[in-house]
């Protein structure tokens, strides 16, 4: 049986890990928290959202992050420090601007794969993961941003996504809860929302069951390719060990550029940081006050989901600052606020503030699958989209090891894609 090192238990980790597994693939997971989801996968958003695979570049985007440079509370937000890294990045954001286009289809074309298999997990394994299936409604207060996402909307059509313009009573019929005057809408019937810790946890312990070493604690040292597989070397506590995998997979989110770098490898992810509040809805009034309907306020760029009757999800911004996982007031702020301006009966009082490092490629897509030397392969770089897109990307990546000849699986299966 093929040995093959996950380094990275995130969703994206976890996922990749369970469709290996799937194709007869022997699996052990290295991260260095004590259990799955810990980093970026632990509070985002909520979204699995088709709707919002629009890639960020365009020229509007650099524009506005000009714009919003000096203001802290501002949706985009770039600290001005010199940063080869960070100014390197810019750069080919902004050469990838010609395939915006052909980009943002093609997410939205994995996007809709992902929600098939991403349920069939669930649902083999059993696990709770307070789904919502009420779809994802954006919403406008700005013209030019609504006409906007007409625009985009043509584009996810292309793709096989359908979403529909609503009026501003329609906003309200879907949602009886929000207040504020809109211009208009786009609502996804086919979107739905979750609570990505549970889901990864659910998922961690599921394959566990089935076979799957996770180390968590282990701290990665080195990664040295052998000519015939690849030597992890790890410390945990006081222990240092290596061993030796016919293949890795590296799904390290923010670390995989560090971790590529050691197999001879570039892989340009940035850090971009994100923030959310968790709301606790302690009292039946906030409960009731509380959406149940998934938002995203484009102009803003502030999503939300309902996990549960007592939970209440506020995440957005993109803050450009290196590897800086600090809590700013500052950033916060603009969630609570938001919150109070739409949901005023929703109570903040108890609102759990968190930052995340979004791992964002310049170009926007995934990197999924081989790197230059054999037998190492990548399923990393999803930035704000990785609860979207894991389960589809994972099994690209699955495919990918299974169609080595050097890595023949024992039990493969086609690509399940196409078919959800």
């Amino acid at each position: 049986m093929t040995k093959i090192a996950v380094i990275g238990a995130g969703i994206t980790g976890v996922s990749t890990a369970s469709s290996l597994m799937d194709r007869g693939h022997d699996v052990t997971i290295f991260d260095r928290n004590r259990y799955a989801a810990m980093q970026t996968s632990f509070a985002n958003g909520g979204q699995l959202s088709a709707s919002n695979a629009e890639t960020w570049n365009r020229w509007a985007t650099v524009f506005k992050g000009m714009r919003w440079m000096m203001m802290r509370g501002a949706p985009l937000l770039v600290n001005p420090k010199p940063s080869w890294h960070k100014y390197s990045w810019m750069a080919e954001f902004i050469a990838a601007i010609p395939q915006y286009r052909d980009n943002t289809i093609a997410t939205a074309r994995m996007a809709i794969a992902a929600r098939g298999l991403l349920k069939e997990k669930a649902a083999r394994y059993g696990f709770d993961f307070n789904a919502e299936d009420r779809g994802i409604l954006h919403i406008y207060t700005d013209r030019a941003e609504f006409d906007h996402a007409g625009r985009v909307t043509a584009l996810l059509a292309e793709a096989g996504l359908t979403r529909r313009a609503v009026t501003a009573e329609e906003i309200r019929s879907l949602e009886p809860a929000i207040s504020g005057d809109f211009v208009g809408g786009y609502y996804t019937d086919s979107d739905f929302t979750g609570d990505i810790h549970r889901y990864t946890m659910g998922l961690a312990q599921g394959i566990a069951g089935e076979g799957a070493d996770l180390r968590f604690g282990t701290e990665i040292e080195t990664l040295a390719h052998t000519g015939a597989g690849v030597r992890v070397t790890w410390v945990n506590g006081a222990d240092r060990q290596a061993e030796d995998f016919d293949a890795i997979v590296i799904c390290a989110g923010v670390e995989s550029r560090r971790f590529a770098a050691m197999l001879g490898d570039r892989v340009n992810v940035y850090p971009v940081k994100g923030y959310s509040i968790t709301v606790r809805l302690d009292d039946p009034a906030s409960q009731e006050a509380a959406p149940w309907v998934s938002l995203l306020d484009d102009e803003a760029k502030i999503v939300t989901s309902r996990l549960g009757r007592d939970r209440f999800r506020i995440a957005g911004t993109a803050e450009f600052n290196g590897t800086n996982l600090d809590i700013r007031d500052d950033r916060i702020r603009p969630l609570v606020k938001w919150c109070e301006r739409f949901f005023p009966g929703v109570s903040t009082e108890h609102a759990i503030p968190w930052a995340g490092l979004r791992p964002m490629m310049p170009n926007m897509m995934p990197k999924v699958g081989a790197g230059r030397r054999p037998r190492v392969f990548y399923n990393t770089g999803h930035g704000h989209l990785g609860w979207t897109l894991s389960a589809a990307t994972a099994e690209m990546l699955a495919e990918a090891v299974s169609a080595d000849a050097a890595l023949a699986p024992v039990r493969p299966q086609s690509l399940r894609m196409a078919a959800e």
